[in-house]
C-alpha cells in the first residue's frame, strides 16, 4: 500500500471509529425558501436537545490523530528559519555549517527551493486560500519580519531546531513604513471586503448630527490580535510521484487542494488535503507558508516532511487581526430616535491581502436611523498579512458602537436596552430588505428578565462591596449569515441499512460531525450507529468553508439536497410491485428504515426491500445544494443580548468581570450541547479581546514583541466568570433547517457590556482596548 493510501486509510478508520456514540437529533423540515419538505414527517423529538460529540471518546482518549500526528514511513522533521529585518533583501545565506549538523537531510533557500507560481490570495476565485499572493521563497526579497528564509529537514525536531540556528543571513535593510499614524498621514485607501466597498451613506449624516438635539461624537481604538489555538499549525507533507498528500489542519481542505494544486502546476485531484480533527481555527487555520513550504521542502529531499510551527513561528507566519481607529457619533432626538448613525476608521492592512478590518458591518443592520455614514479606510504597512479573526469586524465594531450607544442613552437619562428597541429597524436600514427573521426584542427580554437588568442602578459608582466597585453593562450583539457557494453531499445507502455521507466539511471542535450525523440519521430514519460521517478530506464532495458561522447549514442544505435525490432514485428502483408505486418524491416520507406514504404508514416499503428486489448491494447519489435565489432577498443575521457584571477594585484598579449572560436569536439550535459550548467559546474569547488580548508591534521593527502565550495574555480558568447562555430558538423560515450561524456571534457585542460595565462601576469610560487596570487608575 503507498503512504498516501496508508495515510488516507488509517484517517477514514479513526473517524468511522467515532460513530455510534451519541443520541439521534432530528432537523427541521426544511426546504430552500422555507418550504416544509415532506420527505421528513416522522421526527423523534430530538432537535435542539444536548447530545455529546461523537469524536469526544477518541479525544479524550489520545486516538484522534491531528495533522501533526500522522505517522508516515523514512519522514523528516522541518525547522524554520525567519528573516530578522521587514524589507529588505538577503545579500548572503550561509546554510554550510546547518548541513554539516548531525542529522540534517537537506536546507532549503530561494537559491535551491522548487520553482512555485504565488498563492492565489483568498477571494481572488471561488477556490483561492491563501493568506496572502506573496512569493513563497523563490526570491531573495524580504517583506515582513519574521518571514521564513530556510527550511532545515532533519532525522528529529530536536535535530532540525539546533541546525536552524546555524543558519546564517545577512541582509540589505530598506526602509519600512510600520507607524499607523505615520502611514495614515501619508493617505488612505477605500477598504474592501470581499470585493465591495466598505462604504454606505443615507442622507447627509454629518448634517443631521450638526442639528441633532442630543448628540455623542466619540472615539475608539483597537489593537492587533493574534491567533492562539490550542493546536499549533502543522502539517505532514508527502509525495509519490506525482501526487502530493497533505495532512492539515485546515479549515478549508479544498480550497487549500487547489490553491497548492495551481502553485505546483498540478491538477486539482494531484493534490489530496486530510483535516480529520482541528484543534481550533477560528480563520487563522487557513493556507499559510508553512504548508507551502512543507510541499516545497518533501518534493526537493524526496521524503515526507513534518512542519509543525512553534508557538512563536505562529506569530511571524500567521496573521490575526488588525488594529482599527474608529469614530462612532450619534445623533437624536430628546426621545431617543437616531437621525445621524456615523461609524468612520481606519484600519492596516498589507499590499498583498484582501483583508481589512471591516468594523462596520453591525452598524449596517443593526439600528434604524434617517441618516447614516458608514466608511473604511485603510493604509498599508510593511507587517505580516493580516487575516480573518472570530467575527472579522464584528468583534471590534460592536464594541465602538455599542459603547456609544451606552453614551448616549446615558446622555437622554433613557435605560440603555429600552434605547436599543426604540430604535429596531423594521426592515434593513441600508438595503432595505426585509429580514428573514429578526427576534433581537425577545432576546432582550429574556435576558434582561434572566440577568436581573431591573435591579441594576444607572448612576455610575453607586454599588460598593468593600473595596470594590460593582457595575453591569449591555450590549447588542449581530453577525451576518453568509450564503456561500459549492455545497455538495454524497450518500451511499447500503443493503444493510448502513448509510455512508461524504462532505469536504471541517470539524474545528464546533461539532459538525455530531450534527451533521444527526441530520443524516433523522432524514434517512435511520438509527446513529448506522451513519457513517466521512469529512475532513479533499477528495469528497463539495468546496466547503468552515468560516462565517454559515458551514452547518451550508452542509446541511447539501445533506438535504442529496437525501432528495436518493428517495428519487428509490422510487425508480422500488417499481410497480412496490406499495410505493405511482408516488411522487413529494408524496413520501422516511420512517424506520425505509420509505412510506405521508398518512397512510401501512404504505412502506424497507430500503433493503427495495434494494434486495433491484438486487443492488448499495446505491449512490451526489448532490449539490446550490443557495436558492430567493434567499437573496432576505436580510439575514444572528443576534444576541449580552449583559456583564464586574467589579473593579477602588485601590488597584484590577477588573474583575463576576457574572456574564448571552441571550441568542439564532434560528433553530440544532444542538443544544455543542451549541451552548460555541457561545461560551466565543464570549470568553470576547473576554479576551476586553480586557487583555494585545499583540504588541514594535513601530521600529516591524516586530511583534510579545510571542508566547506567557506575554500575549488569553483568558484562563481564573479569568473566566460563570457563563449564561439561553435562546429563543426561534427558527428562521429561510434558512435549512431553520438554523442560522452560532460559532462566531459569541465574542460579538461581549467586549462592549463589559466596557459599560465598566463604566457603571467605576464611572470611567475607557475606550481603548485592551481595558487595563492602568486605564483607570
Amino acid at each position: 500500500m503507498s503512504i498516501v493510501e496508508d495515510a488516507k486509510q488509517a484517517m477514514q478508520g479513526l473517524m468511522q471509529g467515532a460513530i455510534g456514540k451519541a443520541v439521534a437529533l432530528a432537523p427541521d423540515n426544511w426546504v430552500p425558501g422555507g418550504v416544509p419538505d415532506p420527505l421528513i414527517r416522522h421526527q423523534h423529538g430530538h432537535i435542539g436537545k444536548p447530545v455529546s460529540r461523537i469524536d469526544g471518546p477518541l479525544k479524550v482518549a489520545g486516538q484522534a490523530r491531528f495533522a501533526a500526528e500522522f505517522p508516515i514511513d523514512n519522514m523528516v522533521y522541518a525547522a524554520l528559519v525567519h528573516s530578522t529585518i521587514a524589507k529588505g533583501r538577503i545579500v548572503r545565506i550561509d546554510t554550510a555549517a546547518a548541513e554539516g549538523a548531525t542529522g540534517v537531510d537537506v536546507v532549503m533557500t530561494h537559491e535551491n527551493a522548487p520553482r512555485l507560481k504565488p498563492p492565489p490570495v483568498f477571494m481572488s476565485s471561488n477556490k483561492a486560500a491563501g493568506g496572502d499572493n506573496l512569493p513563497v521563497m523563490q526570491d531573495a526579497e524580504v517583506r515582513w519580519n519574521g518571514e521564513p528564509v530556510a527550511v532545515v529537514l532533519a532525522e528529529t525536531q530536536e535535530q532540525a531546531d539546533h541546525a536552524a540556528s546555524l543558519v546564517s543571513v545577512t541582509y540589505e535593510a530598506q526602509d519600512a513604513l510600520f507607524g499607523f499614524s505615520e502611514a495614515i498621514a501619508r493617505g488612505t485607501k477605500a477598504g474592501l471586503f470581499m470585493g465591495a466597498p466598505l462604504h454606505d451613506e443615507k442622507g447627509d449624516a454629518e448634517a443631521a448630527l450638526a442639528k441633532s438635539a442630543v448628540k455623542v461624537d466619540v472615539h475608539f481604538t483597537t489593537p492587533r490580535h493574534n491567533h492562539n489555538a490550542i493546536e499549533l499549525h502543522g502539517v505532514t507533507a508527502a509525495w509519490e510521484g506525482e501526487t502530493l498528500r497533505l495532512h492539515d489542519a485546515s479549515q478549508l481542505v479544498a480550497h487549500t487542494a487547489w490553491s497548492i494544486a495551481e502553485m505546483f502546476g498540478l491538477k486539482e485531484e494531484q493534490v489530496l488535503v486530510t483535516s480529520p480533527f482541528v484543534g481550533g481555527g477560528f480563520g487563522g487555520k487557513c493556507l499559510w507558508q508553512h504548508q507551502i513550504l512543507a510541499a516545497a521542502a518533501a518534493k526537493l529531499a524526496g521524503r515526507p516532511v513534518r512542519l509543525a510551527l512553534s508557538r512563536e513561528a505562529v506569530y511571524r507566519v500567521v496573521g490575526g487581526r488588525s488594529l482599527t481607529e474608529q469614530r462612532v457619533a450619534l445623533g437624536a432626538s430628546r426621545e431617543g430616535k437616531f437621525g445621524a448613525l456615523i461609524h468612520t476608521g481606519t484600519t492596516a492592512k498589507t499590499t498583498g491581502n484582501v483583508m481589512p478590518e471591516p468594523f462596520i458591518m453591525p452598524a449596517r443592520s443593526a439600528y434604524a436611523s434617517e441618516s447614516f455614514l458608514l466608511d473604511v479606510q485603510a493604509v498599508e504597512l510593511d507587517m505580516l498579512a493580516n487575516t480573518f479573526m472570530r467575527a472579522p469586524g464584528e468583534a471590534v465594531g460592536t464594541f465602538a458602537l455599542e459603547c456609544a450607544i451606552d453614551e448616549l442613552a446615558e446622555t437622554l437619562g433613557i435605560d440603555p436596552i429600552e434605547l436599543r428597541l426604540s430604535n429596531e429597524p423594521t426592515v434593513d436600514p441600508i438595503s432595505g430588505l426585509p429580514f428573514s427573521a429578526r427576534h433581537i426584542d425577545e432576546a432582550w427580554k429574556m435576558g434582561a428578565e434572566k440577568f436581573g437588568w431591573e435591579r441594576r442602578n444607572a448612576t455610575p459608582r453607586s454599588e460598593r462591596d468593600g473595596e470594590w466597585l460593582v457595575g453591569t453593562g449591555c450590549a447588542a450583539a449581530t453577525y451576518p449569515y453568509y450564503r456561500m457557494p459549492g455545497g455538495a453531499a454524497r450518500i451511499t445507502l447500503a443493503a444493510d441499512g448502513t448509510a455512508t455521507v461524504d462532505i469536504a466539511a471541517h470539524e474545528m471542535g464546533m461539532g459538525t460531525s455530531t450534527a451533521q450525523t444527526q441530520i443524516a440519521a433523522e432524514r434517512l430514519a435511520l438509527p446513529l450507529d448506522a451513519i457513517c460521517f466521512n469529512y475532513g478530506d479533499s477528495t469528497l464532495p463539495g468546496i466547503v468553508l468552515a468560516g462565517g458561522s454559515q458551514q452547518t447549514a451550508s452542509i446541511g442544505a447539501s445533506l438535504i439536497a442529496a437525501h432528495r435525490a436518493l428517495v428519487e432514485e428509490l422510487i425508480k428502483l422500488a417499481g410497480n410491485d412496490s406499495p410505493l408505486a405511482g408516488l411522487k418524491p413529494d408524496e413520501i416520507a422516511s420512517r424506520d428504515a425505509g420509505l412510506c406514504k405521508q398518512g397512510e404508514d401501512e404504505r412502506y416499503e424497507s430500503y433493503a426491500s427495495i434494494l434486495g428486489r433491484a438486487q443492488r448491494d448499495a446505491i449512490t447519489v451526489e448532490a449539490s445544494a446550490s443557495q436558492p435565489m430567493e434567499t437573496m432577498h432576505w436580510s439575514m443575521h444572528s443576534h444576541g443580548a449580552m449583559f456583564a457584571e464586574v467589579r473593579v477594585n477602588a485601590i488597584t484598579g484590577e477588573i474583575r468581570v463576576t457574572r456574564f449572560l448571552g441571550s441568542f436569536d439564532c434560528g433553530r439550535i440544532m444542538n443544544a450541547k455543542t451549541a451552548a459550548s460555541q457561545f461560551r467559546g466565543g464570549i470568553i474569547m470576547g473576554l479576551g479581546l476586553a480586557l487583555m488580548e494585545e499583540a504588541q508591534f514594535d513601530e521600529r521593527s516591524g516586530r511583534i514583541m510579545n510571542p508566547s502565550l506567557a506575554e500575549y495574555h488569553v483568558p484562563v480558568h481564573m479569568d473566566v466568570p460563570e457563563i449564561e447562555v439561553i435562546w429563543t430558538d426561534i427558527a428562521d423560515p429561510h434558512t435549512p433547517m431553520g438554523a442560522r450561524g452560532v460559532g462566531e456571534i459569541g465574542i460579538t457585542g461581549t467586549a462592549a457590556a463589559i466596557a459599560n460595565a465598566v463604566y457603571n462601576a467605576a464611572g470611567k469610560r475607557v475606550r481603548d482596548l485592551p481595558i487595563t487596570l492602568d486605564k483607570l487608575l
